[in-house]
C-alpha cells in the first residue's frame, strides 16, 4: 500500500522488452536505500516488485495485463518516473490510501498555470468517471491529488486537479502536456461501493 506522497523522481536505465512483457530498471537512490528483494515499489503509480537491486538501481518484471493498462510500455531510456517505497504501519497518511493497482490512464487536455499553481484538466473515460467525485481523491501517475473540478462535454468526461508549485517540481506532473498520458487509480473506496451497488441491481 503506498499513500500518494512521491518520495523522489526516478530514471529509467535499462528496458528489456520481450513478446509480452519488459524488465525494467530505474535508478532511484532513496527508493532502494532500503530496498530488499520482493519490495513494493511505485512507479508513476504501477506497483512493481523489486527482482534485484544494484547499487543505485532496482529491477522489476512488468506483465502484460500492466502494459496494456498503464503508461509503463511507453517508457524509454531516460524516461522520468515518479517513486514512492510502500507505507510502513505507523507512517502518517500524508495523502490518501493507493494501492498502485491502477484502473487505466487518462489523457491531459490542458495545462492552465496560474499565479501560484497550475490547473490540469484530464480526459476520463466513461467507466473511470463514475469513481471520481469533486473533492474526491484520485492518484494521477502516483500522486495524490483533490479532484478540484468534474465535468462533461462533447466528447465526454473530464475531471481536473489544481497543482501547487512543490507537486509541480517534485514529481513529473509539471512536465505535463496536452496530449500526454498518465496512470490513474480512483478512490478504492468508491470501488468498493459500486461493486457493492451492483449486487444489490441484482435482485
Amino acid at each position: 500500500m503506498f499513500t500518494g506522497i512521491i518520495e523522489e523522481r526516478g530514471t529509467v536505465t535499462a528496458i528489456a522488452r520481450s513478446s509480452d512483457a519488459l524488465r525494467l530498471t530505474v535508478r532511484g537512490p532513496l527508493s532502494v536505500s532500503d530496498a530488499r528483494h520482493g519490495d513494493s515499489i511505485s512507479v508513476s503509480g504501477v506497483c512493481l516488485t523489486v527482482v534485484d537491486r544494484v547499487e543505485d538501481t532496482f529491477t522489476a518484471d512488468v506483465m502484460a495485463q500492466t502494459l496494456a493498462m498503464s503508461t509503463i510500455g511507453s517508457l524509454v531510456e531516460g524516461s522520468e518516473v515518479n517513486l514512492e517505497r510502500a507505507a510502513l504501519v505507523g507512517d502518517r497518511l500524508g495523502g490518501h490510501i493507493v494501492q498502485g493497482h491502477i484502473d487505466g490512464t487518462a489523457t491531459v487536455l490542458s495545462v492552465s498555470p496560474g499565479e501560484a499553481w497550475s490547473v490540469l484538466r484530464f480526459r476520463l473515460s466513461g467507466e473511470n468517471a463514475r469513481l471520481v467525485v469533486d473533492k474526491g481523491s484520485i492518484a494521477v501517475s502516483g500522486v495524490s491529488l483533490t479532484v478540484s473540478a468534474i465535468g462533461r462535454d462533447d466528447e465526454g468526461d473530464w475531471f481536473e486537479v489544481s497543482l501547487i508549485p512543490e507537486t509541480l517540481s517534485a514529481t513529473t506532473l509539471g512536465t505535463l502536456s496536452p496530449g500526454d498520458l498518465v496512470n490513474i487509480e480512483t478512490d478504492i473506496l468508491a470501488r468498493h461501493v459500486e461493486r457493492l451497488l451492483s449486487f444489490g441491481a441484482r435482485s
